[in-house]
């Protein structure tokens, strides 16, 4: 509730917030002007309002509230939660109702009662507490109470107890006539049923509200008041959405299940006169909203088009059931079609007995009632509009009010209300996610959506949508706040064109006020043109529709006229007005369309803006101060024009896009057409006619301009020179001024830009011509001596640059010929070289030698034949020559080893030597390594030599053979190292390297190309992030590897939250490896340690490099799987406090977390001192290792130095260890014998003993338990690979059968097959199939009594009574308990809803009994009734489920199967070398092999092979081949094995029928082994048939087929002559022992400890299955999926009892739940596969699944698991799995647990659906018969117990059975 502390204002304006925005679409909006209030009470239910105050009036859950129509708070009022139960009749009274507990109080009616005269109104309030009474409150405050009664009658329950059911009312007044005149005040109210509480309460019932005169009651159902008589309450359950009066009539809007016709929900409108009390003239018609939407969800009573109308939203049912969908509609149905539908439905009931003219029934007596259709006179319904005594009632139309869907929704609607705007009706639609909706409804009934709104986020919108009196807001109600809404959002579009763009019907555009508005608001909105409709998409804003002129000169001012369209109709004394910008209005001149202005003067208008020749003014035409419309005009500058474009002024300006001219002379753009100095070049604009007197040429325009556009002279120009340049264009004579008729002058002036000169070529520059202003082309300006360094360079310059080698002056230079003041010089001096690359280089010549120097010529033919290296010519190469600075020439062989300078001949002149000297050298190769390497290459050679640094390195080059090899260091004199590169194929090949062209081989020494390494496995695949975790890498040819490493790429987690734009820079920048070096062992194995990475990386690849091989962790052994990092495992210290004591023998416990989910036993090593502790077992949580029996050495005397644990990198100190002394007891202290008697210390003495062997005892067997622990993990871990092999070849076996499961291949029984195996388990006969066994003249009368007893069935306290009855009787033993319980689930499989609350009832009855004794074994065995009853109902509301978790179990039967059959299975006693379980385990070690026999199946040409051993018997062939040639089908559909025969068929004639016992059986005393193919010496590969049995073959097959597909082998003591059959192992050593010394022998035998090497055998298998095992226990306890229905539903109902009876003891109520599903249920399953699955289960597979079945009861259990010695193997085995299980079935439990419930609906819809699916399976009469045996049996006594009952007797119950037994068996009775 609101905080009392806080003031009410305060608190709430602080909740007075908006409403979330939403961005769902276009016309999904978030409304600022939304307010809403949070409140307590969700879900709050009901609104009302108070037309004369306004205030508003809440009900919710517990609370009810007052406020203003501003939603501000007046009073609050908390109406719960009480004391109170379904179950009771107020006043409660704790101990006279056990049942009750503190209850919600739900608001069900909010109604307002108008006072009459002076007498003030009131509220009438009531909720679902005591039985739904009603109060009365003040209208003006809510917390005065008016009337309220504490002892309420039967007859003033009013609402409905149930939160989920629904109820309405209306207020009506009509004329008192029975009491004397005057008005009489009524409250029509429709309520739902409901289970509990009275259940003769009819769906519509009449209550007084005035007067209430004693005795009479206020609210109370008087008999004289009418209500709505039905034949059964819970058939005829009403769901009641709304009641509105309207005329003369109460219209009742509902939907409930179609009781007539098809027995769908549908939704009904039903009518009743306001002034019929005896609702005579009920009259109902289903309503049908075409497209499925059957159930009414809200409904409102408006207009459209000025007619009452039914506005209704609908959605679609969920299949069958009254659970809505979130597809819905809103349908309207006019009231007049309504009402001519109902008058027909009653004038065809009155006057024509219910048929139409077709001959059909069109009219009915609805709610099974005796009534019927009549034929009355026609005229009976205009004289009785409201019947009578003598018409029919109630009537109900067959024929449906068909409406169109308005508007359809994906999201369920909930809520709708209606408004008329203007003429036009517009609906405010709510949904589930707390939207509003606003649909504008035409007068064809379509709608279309223009608007929705967000008001509450996620909660439903009530039903109660109200609009405010002023029609302007809307009132929404969703789960905990109340909002008011806009109705409409005009008054926030400042513009027109926003306005109409809004499409809102409220809305449109008032014209001369200037805003939007609604139409009333506008004063002339009757007038054309003056409001404009915003959904009207002909609507236009009145705009500007041309504007002349539309541009014009700044400088100039004129008229300007504007063509407006749309223009409102002014009155004589109005008028317009225009405003330029922001300038002052002028006055507007209106004529037709057309509006006239003057435009503003030059001076007033702004300043042109900087850099634009223009400027735009807008022109606004207004009303007064409102602007109707606005257009815009251009204002532009000539001057501006030219000033934009200096360097073509005259061609901008004549261009220009404005009207502008060029004044040549004057340099002047101007808009006139006169110049100052007469010339003048208009614009090109400009018409002909204009061009009269002041043109210079024909035609306006650019072609009038004068222009400079080429260049007479050179365009070569050189620096520091006067040049003249000479210039042609056109009309230049414009510019020519004449003083005289023989003078003239030119008015030029040239400017030329420069800039300084750093080449040849300077610039390129543009020449203007200013005064006047033309441009032209390009000049070349140039600087001989830029660049020219030397005489060569200079003399190399083109001819026509004129640029010479001047030698005088200073220094010599490059300079033009003009400049230079001596002569040029011819010849230019001898070259020089500064640098010679390289300075060796081999003896074969071939490599290039670089010449870096100057005066190295002109050009290449200058320099060829001139250059000699250490005497040899070297011939100039012309591509790397550049001009006197540069020459590239290659080697010429030289013979021998020589040097000497290089020398460069130019010509004539002397030569130029160098200052180098050349050597040619001849370098030579010894040897290489290593010298081989995989094929994809990665290896890097090391090459050894002599004068390895010939040339440069450039010209150095490696290969092996033709792949070339990688220089990757710097090379020195006498050592290469290069990487070889990828070759096509193995071998070796030859080593060469390249110095140029000289080719040099290493002598005598090939490297080889070897295949390249191959991974096949690397494991572990997990590691811990401190690395060093080895990994073991198998494979071929990882010798071959010169440097293995392992690399792992990772990555910062933060790059995970970077934008993807910058995603792949940070990527680059953030991705690091790092890498560990492997140890290569062998060829085939090397070991590498894991790498460490930080916790704050991610880890994206883990991969290995071998040379050049990179192999990728998910690429080597199973596709995808990944390499693993996890967090580094933790280990706690031993002690906290001080040294761990040790005592000698036993082992260290150390606790820990994640120690093994990236390490293994064998992998961790622990030391204690100077010695190893050795590590015995590795779990999860603890490390246990068993240390040295002495101490070792310490540094300390008494105390081991710390004993680190080593895990890869990872190393742990865990603290001192302090072995305790061997001596146990300590000598009693002189000083205690003298104080002490000698009798106190021998008690004293007798105590430390009996304390000291009591601590010695539990140490030893918590060592013992650790042992044991020890020993299992050992075991597991020896046979680890052998379970991984077998494990591998199952998967490779399962492949297929994964297929086959998930298509068709799952053999599921068909729903009554499995309903007979879990009902009636080992039945021989079909009870579901058998027919009632009776002769023709006593069936009909049979079945009339079956049939009645049926309906005494249903009849719940006859059911009860009879089952108690039967359970209090001696002989009623456990079976017949069982078998009753089944035979009633048949008899009431079609009401599961009604079987169900019989079961929580009969239920509730069994935890009463318990509860008073131990709770904790209540549901333990199926010792009663209702126990069989409630495994029934699960193993119905669970068989859908069954697909989903039966696929598991099959693979999980199918590969016990191949697992059992691939060892030997002892025919006889059914024990098997591969089983789990040690009872059933063959401890012989029996020799055998696998044979592969071919069968010939048919005529098919490729015979089958199947898999057998040769030890197996005949019939096993048998079945491993059935198996084989039928795998997939279901067992049922295949033959059976004792009807084939094996034949072996050898050659062409060769044909041997085998079997199990023939002549040539082997008999040895009294035992006679059963024949194998080891006996018949079939071989290896064999063909073999199957052919039918004939009749004369004999033979004993031992292995027959019983009931429900079971093989059960030949017990120990069958005789067949006297003699005993063995297969595998005798069955006793001793035929001669009694029987009954044979079990205790056993059970000896059992009792012995099991050698180590058949627990390996268990341990394997269980390894094996291990995966399955987990598949089926996660279906089972799986929460990824929602659990089944049922299961959440009985859990809660198991809550519900705990809570009831105060059972807090959460160990309880998780036995209750073991006890109900998986003991119950599941087990049974687990165990017999063969009640859900068509399949056989033979002894072997049974013994296996009672293995998993016990161990999944033991995951159930709450006790701790614990295992010792004596501990049975099964609990051994799974001793490490099972706390796992425990956790699943927990987490199970608690997830169902904190699920939201109310599953109610949804569990009766279920239940509904169920009933209707199977009830035709269940053979509900002979059901019937069965249970009339019982009842006959027990005859007298369920006689008498009917008749002691006090309800009994009213309901003639047992008078009832007595006609059932009359009828049934002509039982002479009292009747």
């Amino acid at each position: 509730m609101l905080a009392s502390s806080t003031p009410l204002s305060l608190l709430f304006f602080l909740l007075l917030l908006p409403t979330p925005s939403l961005l769902a679409n276009d016309i999904v909006t978030t409304d600022p002007s939304v307010i809403g209030v949070e409140l307590h009470g969700s879900p709050l239910s009901h609104l009302l309002q108070d037309p004369g105050s306004g205030h508003l009036y809440l009900g919710g859950v517990d609370n009810l509230y007052q406020l203003t129509s501003d939603l501000e708070l007046i009073s609050h009022v908390r109406t719960g939660p009480y004391l109170d139960s379904p179950d009771c009749l107020p006043p409660i009274i704790p101990q006279d109702c056990p049942s009750a507990t503190p209850t919600h109080n739900h608001n069900k009616l909010l109604l307002m009662e108008v006072g009459q005269g002076a007498e003030p109104g009131n509220l009438i309030i009531c909720g679902s507490l005591y039985q739904g009474i009603c109060e009365k409150r003040s209208l003006s405050n809510i917390s005065q109470l008016i009337y309220q009664t504490s002892n309420p009658v039967d007859t003033q329950y009013v609402a409905a107890n149930d939160p989920r059911v629904s109820t309405v009312a209306v207020v009506i007044t009509t004329e008192n006539r029975q009491e004397g005149g005057g008005i009489l005040r009524l409250m029509l109210v429709g309520r739902g049923y409901t289970s509990k509480g009275p259940g003769d309460i009819p769906p519509i019932t009449t209550r007084r509200l005035f007067p209430v005169v004693p005795p009479r009651r206020a609210f109370s159902q008087e008999e004289e008041l009418g209500k709505l008589v039905v034949g059964s309450y819970s058939e005829y359950n009403n769901h009641f959405v709304k009641v509105v009066p309207h005329g003369d009539y109460v219209y009742f809007l509902f939907s409930r299940r179609d009781m007539w016709h098809k027995k769908e929900y549908r939704t009904y409108a039903s009518r009743l006169c306001i002034s019929d009390r005896s609702f005579y003239s009920y009259v109902e018609v289903p309503l049908l909203c075409q497209g499925g939407y059957n159930l009414a969800q809200g409904a409102w009573l408006g207009n459209h088009s000025g007619k009452p109308a039914l506005f209704v939203v609908m959605a679609a049912g969920q299949a069958s059931t009254p659970v809505a969908t979130s597809r819905s509609a809103l349908c309207v149905y006019g009231m007049a079609q309504l009402d001519a539908m109902l008058r027909r439905a009653q004038e065809l009931c009155y006057t024509e007995g219910g048929r139409g003219s077709s001959g059909h029934e069109e009219a009915y007596i609805e709610y099974a009632v005796s009534s019927k259709c009549l034929k009355l006179p026609k005229i009976s319904l205009s004289e009785y509009t409201c019947g009578g005594e003598h018409t029919p009632n109630p009537i109900a139309s067959a024929v449906p009010l068909q409406a169109t869907p308005t508007f359809t929704s994906t999201t369920q609607l909930t809520a709708v209300t209606t408004a008329t705007e203007a003429g036009h009706t517009i609906s405010f639609l709510g949904d589930r996610e707390g939207y509003l909706h606003k649909v504008l409804v035409h007068s064809d009934w379509s709608g279309d959506l223009y608007g929705s709104v967000l008001v509450d986020r996620g909660s439903p919108v009530s039903a109660d949508l109200l609009l405010d009196e002023s029609q302007r807001h809307i009132y929404v109600l969703t789960n905990s706040r109340l909002s008011k809404v806009p109705v409409s959002s005009c008054e926030r579009q400042t513009d027109c064109q926003s306005c109409l763009t809004v499409r809102d019907p409220y809305c449109g555009w008032c014209v001369l006020e200037g805003r939007c508005s609604r139409k009333h608001q506008c004063q002339r909105h009757v007038q054309p043109n003056h409001w404009l409709w915003s959904f009207e998409p002909t609507n236009q804003c009145v705009t500007v529709q041309s504007l002349q002129p539309a541009n014009q000169s700044k400088d100039e001012q004129t008229q300007v006229t504007l063509s407006v369209a749309q223009l409102p109709a002014l009155t004589e004394v109005e008028s317009l007005s225009c405003v330029f910008g922001r300038l002052p209005p002028q006055a507007a001149i209106v004529v037709g369309t057309s509006i006239t202005c003057q435009s503003p003067a030059p001076e007033l208008l702004p300043p042109m803006p900087t850099g634009s020749d223009h400027m735009i003014l807008p022109v606004s035409l207004m009303f007064g101060h409102v602007i109707i419309t606005r257009g815009n005009m251009t204002f532009y500058d000539c001057g501006a024009v030219s000033r934009l474009n200096q360097s073509s002024q005259c061609l901008a300006c004549v261009s220009s896009v404005w009207r502008c001219n060029w004044c040549p002379l004057d340099q002047l753009c101007t808009h006139n057409h006169t110049c100052p100095n007469q010339h003048i070049i208009l614009n090109q604009r400009v018409r002909p006619a204009v061009c009269l007197t002041v043109c210079l040429s024909d035609s306006p325009g650019p072609s009038s301009c004068p222009q400079v556009f080429t260049l007479q002279s050179s365009a070569l120009v050189p620096m520091g020179l006067s040049t003249s340049v000479v210039l042609r264009g056109r009309n230049l004579d414009v510019y020519t001024v004449r003083t005289s008729p023989v003078y003239h002058y030119h008015l030029f002036d040239c400017l030329l830009r420069l800039s300084h000169c750093t080449s040849l070529v300077c610039s390129r520059e543009i020449i203007f011509l200013a005064r006047p202003t033309l441009m032209m082309a390009q000049i070349l300006l140039y600087d001989c001596s830029a660049g020219q360094s030397d005489c060569s360079q200079c003399r190399a310059v083109p001819e026509e640059y004129g640029c010479v080698w001047c030698p005088g002056g200073p220094s010599p230079s490059c300079v033009f010929n003009q400049s230079c003041s001596s002569t040029p010089a011819d010849t230019c001096p001898p070259p020089q070289i500064r640098q010679v690359l390289p300075v060796s280089g081999p003896l074969e010549g071939g490599v290039l030698v670089t010449i870096i120097g100057s005066n190295l010529g002109m050009r290449y033919q200058d320099v060829v034949g001139g250059v000699t290296v250490a005497g040899v010519q070297c011939l100039a190469q012309p591509e790397g020559y550049q001009i006197s600075t540069r020459v590239v020439c290659e080697l010429q062989p030289s013979g021998k080893q020589r040097e000497g300078p290089v020398l460069v001949t130019v010509g004539t002149t002397p030569p130029g030597r160098s200052t180098q000297i050349f050597t040619y050298q001849d370098p030579q190769l010894l040897d290489l390594v290593p010298d081989k390497g995989p094929v994809s290459g990665g290896t890097r050679l090391t090459i050894r030599g002599r004068q390895l640094l010939t040339g440069q390195p450039s010209d150095l080059s490696a290969f092996l053979g033709p792949q070339p090899c990688y220089i990757v260091e710097e090379v020195t004199d006498t050592q290469l190292v290069c990487q070889t590169g990828s070759s096509n194929q193995t071998g070796g090949v030859t080593v060469r390297i390249l110095f140029g062209k000289a080719e040099r081989t290493v002598p005598s020494v090939t490297f080889h190309y070897l295949n390249d390494p191959i991974i096949t496995d690397a494991t572990p695949a997990e590691s811990f992030y401190a690395g060093g975790r080895v990994i073991m890498v198998t494979g071929r040819n990882l010798d071959v590897v010169q440097q293995p490493i392992i690399s792992v790429w990772v990555e910062p987690l933060e790059i995970q939250r970077v934008k993807r734009k910058r995603r792949l820079a940070l990527l680059t920048a953030k991705q690091q490896l790092v890498s560990e070096h492997c140890s290569v062992l062998s060829s085939s194995q090397m070991s590498c340690p894991t790498p460490t990475v930080t916790p704050d990386v991610k880890v994206k690849g883990v991969w290995f490099q071998l040379d050049n091989v990179r192999v990728h962790y998910e690429t080597i052994k199973v596709p995808g799987k990944r390499f693993t990092y996890y967090p580094n495992p933790v280990l706690f210290p031993l002690n906290q406090e001080g040294p761990y004591r040790f005592k000698p023998g036993g082992v260290i416990a150390v606790e820990g977390q994640d120690l093994t989910r990236a390490m293994s036993r064998q992998e961790v090593m622990a030391r204690l001192g100077d010695q190893e502790c050795e590590v015995k077992t590795l779990d999860n949580t603890h490390l246990y290792c068993e240390p040295p029996e002495i101490q070792p050495k310490s540094t300390l005397l008494w105390l081991s130095p710390l004993p680190p644990v080593v895990m890869g990198n990872l190393q742990v100190d865990l603290g001192l260890v302090q072995y305790d002394s061997n001596s146990l007891l300590s000598p009693v202290p002189l000083a205690a014998q003298i104080g002490l008697g000698a009798g106190a210390a021998v008690i004293i003495l007798s105590v430390l003993v009996v304390i000291l062997m009591y601590r010695r005892k539990s140490k030893q067997a918590l060592r013992d338990y650790k042992k044991v622990l020890l020993q299992l993990e050992t075991l597991e871990i020896n046979v680890g690979d052998q379970c991984r092999k077998e494990f591998t070849d199952l998967m490779t076996e399962m492949m297929d059968l994964s297929s086959d499961v998930g298509g068709p291949g799952l053999p599921l029984l068909d729903y009554r097959t499995y309903a007979e195996r879990v009902f009636f388990p080992g039945q021989q006969t079909a009870l579901l199939a058998r027919q009632l066994d009776l002769p023709e003249s006593r069936r009909q009368t049979v079945e009339q009594g079956l049939q009645q007893l049926n309906n005494l069935l249903n009849n719940r306290l006859f059911l009860t009574r009879f089952i108690h009855t039967l359970e209090a009787q001696q002989g009623f033993s456990q079976r017949d308990r069982g078998y009753v319980a089944s035979l009633l689930t048949m008899a009431l499989h079609d009401k599961l809803e009604y079987f169900t609350e019989v079961m929580k009832s009969l239920l509730q009855d069994l935890v009463q009994q318990y509860v008073a004794k131990n709770p904790k074994l209540m549901l333990r065995r199926t010792e009663t009734v209702v126990e069989k009853m409630l495994t029934n109902w699960m193993s119905i509301c669970l068989y859908s489920f069954l697909k989903v978790a039966g696929e598991p179990l099959y693979m999980l039967y199918r590969a016990i199967k191949y697992q059992v059959d691939k060892g030997p299975v002892d025919a006889v006693t059914g024990k098997a070398k591969r089983t789990l379980n040690d009872s059933h385990l063959l401890r012989e070690d029996i020799d055998y092999c696998t044979l592969m026999v071919l069968v010939k199946n048919g005529v098919e040409v490729q015979p089958c092979p199947v898999k057998v051993l040769d030890t197996d018997t005949i019939t096993q062939v048998k079945d491993k081949i059935l198996d084989q040639v039928y795998r997939g089908a279901p067992f049922s559909q295949r033959p059976a094995a004792d009807s084939l025969d094996l034949e072996w068929r050898s050659g062409q004639a060769g044909h041997l029928t085998l079997s199990d016992d023939d002549v040539t059986a082997v008999v040895q005393g009294r035992w006679k082994q059963i024949n194998t193919l080891q006996h018949y010496k079939v071989p290896d590969g064999a063909t073999v048939a199957l052919i039918p049995r004939s009749q004369s073959s004999g033979g004993v097959g031992v292995n027959q087929v019983f009931q429900t597909g079971e093989k059960t082998p030949m017990l120990e003591g069958e005789e067949e002559e006297g003699l005993r059959l063995w297969h595998l192992v005798k069955s006793s050593e001793d035929p001669e022992i009694p029987k009954h010394r044979k079990s205790s022998m056993r059970e000896r035998e059992r009792a012995k400890a099991i050698p180590e090497i058949y627990l390996t055998r268990l341990l394997s298998m269980k390894g094996t299955l291990q995966k399955f095992v987990d598949d089926v226990f996660v279906a089972i306890l799986s929460t990824k999926r929602p659990p089944p229905i049922a299961v959440r539903f009985f859990f809660d109902f198991l809550d519900d009892m705990a809570e009831k009876h105060g059972i807090d003891d959460p160990e309880t109520v998780h036995i209750w739940k073991t006890n109900s599903l998986p003991l119950r249920f599941w087990v049974n399953i687990l165990k017999n596969p063969q009640f859900v699955l068509d399949v056989q289960v033979t002894d072997s597979i049974d013994a296996v699944l009672s293995v998993i079945a016990q161990t999944f009861i033991d995951s159930c259990t709450t006790s701790e698991h614990k295992v010792g010695r004596d501990s049975p193997v099964n609990k051994l085995l799974y001793a490490r799995e099972i706390p796992r299980y425990k956790q699943l079935v927990e987490r199970y439990y608690s997830d169902i647990h904190s699920a939201a419930s109310g599953c109610y609906q949804e569990m009766n819809s279920t239940l509904t659906e169920l009933s209707g699916s199977f009830a035709s399976e269940m053979n509900s009469l002979v059901a019937l018969h069965e249970l009339y045996k019982y009842i006959n049996k027990y005859y007298d006594q369920i006689i008498m117990s009917l008749e002691e009952d006090s309800s009994g007797q009213k309901m003639q119950l047992a008078y009832r059975l007595q006609q059932v037994a009359a009828l049934v068996e002509n039982k002479v009775t009292d009747l």
